[in-house]
């Protein structure tokens, strides 16, 4: 499998779903380049940019179970490299 540099973009808008979150990332932290989170408080959401170095499979099956996940949105953008 051809790996690609992709950029994982997360919304939790429920604290609950932290901890999913966390887990998930944690299981793909093989793939994890770096990753930077923002609480914006005035908007009761968090945001997660998760940088990673993965075949394209990977990053769909990581974009698609946090996308499960209760008050969790995912996207995911793939750089032509």
């Amino acid at each position: 499998m051809e790996s690609k540099v992709v950029v994982v973009s997360i919304i939790v808008r429920d604290e609950e779903a932290a901890a999913a979150v966390n887990d998930l990332l944690h299981e793909y932290r093989q793939y994890i380049v770096g990753r930077m989170g923002i609480p914006y408080r005035q908007r009761n959401v968090s945001i997660i940019s998760v940088v990673m170095d993965a075949p394209g499979e990977v990053a769909s099956a990581l974009s698609g179970k946090l996308g499960m996940q209760p008050g969790v949105t995912a996207k995911t953008l793939t750089a032509k490299v």
